[in-house]
């Protein structure tokens, strides 16, 4: 678990980043979405990086743009990559 600020939140892979990350889910701790993604990227490798370079966030199952907006304590964040097809 990367330690932050005591905000923990649930993690969800989907498709390539659920291949990426190499587990479906996990728990992290981070104040906002941009820490987040910078200790996802720092503990699972360039792999994943890239994925969540392109990739697209729900938090709590609301679109998340403002990676700089504290994330809620306990919340789930899914990580959704570019999908292929309609």
């Amino acid at each position: 678990m990367m330690r932050q600020d005591g905000r923990v939140v649930r993690v969800r892979y989907f498709a390539a980043a659920r291949a990426a990350a190499g587990v479906a889910e996990e728990r992290a701790e981070a104040p906002t979405l941009a820490a987040l993604l910078g200790s996802l990227s720092s503990a699972r490798g360039a792999n994943l990086a890239k994925v969540l370079g392109s990739a697209s966030f729900l938090v709590d199952g609301l679109a998340w743009h403002d990676r700089e907006a504290p994330l809620p304590p306990g919340s789930t964040v899914d990580v959704l990559p570019p999908f292929a097809g309609g």
